[in-house]
């Protein structure tokens, strides 16, 4: 016989649209993974760069929706806990990304110049960096200090939140805030680090103080995008669609306006200081980016990514249609991916507009798995944290 916690608990579970996805989802990813199984063999230094593209998309959904959730605990608030499980479930995909990182260890010569010391034989400067930070040893040790740090805040986090899935009601409310503060800190600080490593140490001649900053807003955007994806489509089946008000919706919309606006600024300030500083050292990033066609996607990044979305959102009555805001949600994510290729593909075609059909498939075989992960993981409890006493508020609105 069901005691009245278990049907609670059923009556609070994923609709079964999130195994319909999830069904569809590891389809997708199977058939474009062996698409890109294929283009490995053919051409693997390609396949490489394409899977960096990849792996630096879905690992800032992952990465953001773990940052999002800390926000969350510190600042309380019906947004955050409405959307607070979803954000747990994309949390837990870090442990995919972990090994999703091995194909960049395998493929570390043709990725990054400085795994080749012998070509700065020549460069003092050069040669320095490489014997002491850019080396693959110490690049897959650092890898490893950012993977076990991030484990320690997606474990801490979801393990103590799934305490408060059965009674009694229990007030973990300060260990999550003693928890989230300096974890929001340790993430900025790990993940400009990692951004330098993994993307911007491609041109190993080129350093920006900004990138890692750069790389941090942009994940906070896909983190926030893909929650607001998902909460919207589960907003259409119960018990979310009980539990999910417009004002909710209003605050997605506040928030991806401001992060759409934080990558803006971050983009145009670091533009601007190193245009204006006009050093041949600095300025070369940008050179192969406003010619050869790299202009154009510049232009759409400006466009898409920052004026229309921007527009969009100071209308109102947008942020409170969830038909209109999911399909700008999307948007984003498809602009993310646009901006990785942008900042990655032209280090290694400098001479010419090259946007491999790797580039494509590659990202999409990751998302494949990374959303069956994501709904496994949305399944595995309850959609609300039924007996967090925060949580009151959202529990007598579907009553």
């Amino acid at each position: 016989m069901s005691t009245p916690s278990q049907i609670k608990d059923l009556e609070f579970s994923a609709p079964s649209v999130a195994q319909f996805i999830q069904k569809r989802s590891l389809l997708v990813g199977v058939v474009f993974g062996g698409l890109a199984i294929i283009g490995a063999i053919i051409n693997p230094a390609q396949f490489f760069r394409s899977f960096l593209v990849g792996y630096m998309l879905w690992l800032g959904m992952t990465l953001g929706c773990l940052a999002f959730l800390m926000l969350q605990h510190l600042t309380g608030g019906a947004w955050g806990m409405v959307m607070r499980r979803v954000l747990e479930a994309g949390s837990r995909t870090l442990w995919l990304m972990i090994v999703l990182f091995f194909p960049i260890i395998l493929g570390i010569r043709s990725l990054y110049e400085w795994a080749h010391p012998e070509a700065f034989k020549n460069d003092e400067h050069l040669r320095h960096i490489t014997e002491l930070y850019l080396t693959p040893r110490f690049f897959i040790l650092r890898a490893a200090l950012y993977f076990v740090a991030w484990a320690i805040l997606v474990t801490l986090l979801n393990r103590w939140s799934a305490i408060q899935d059965s009674p009694p009601e229990r007030d973990l409310g300060l260990r999550f805030r003693n928890l989230s503060a300096p974890g929001l800190a340790v993430y900025a600080f790990t993940m400009t680090f990692a951004g330098i490593d993994w993307v911007m140490s491609i041109d190993p001649r080129w350093a920006s103080s900004i990138y890692g900053l750069l790389i941090v807003a942009g994940q906070g955007l896909a983190g926030l995008s893909l929650a607001v994806i998902v909460i919207t489509i589960l907003a259409r089946y119960p018990p979310i669609d009980a539990i999910l008000k417009p004002a909710n919706l209003r605050d997605y919309g506040n928030l991806m306006l401001t992060f759409v606006m934080l990558w803006a600024y971050f983009s145009f300030s670091q533009w601007l200081i190193i245009w204006g500083g006009n050093l041949p050292e600095e300025i070369s990033w940008y050179l192969p980016r406003l010619h050869h066609g790299w202009n154009y996607v510049g232009l759409l990044l400006v466009l898409f990514h920052f004026a229309v979305p921007f527009a969009l959102l100071l209308w109102k009555d947008f942020k409170t249609n969830p038909r209109k805001l999911i399909w700008l949600a999307a948007w984003l994510l498809v602009m993310r991916w646009l901006d990785l290729v942008w900042m990655i593909e032209p280090n290694f075609h400098p001479e010419k507009f090259y946007v491999s059909w790797m580039d494509f498939v590659v990202p999409i075989a990751i998302g494949g798995f990374w959303v069956t992960l994501l709904l496994r993981n949305l399944r595995e409890r309850a959609l609300v944290p039924l007996y967090d006493p925060r949580a009151r508020a959202i529990l007598e609105a579907h009553e």
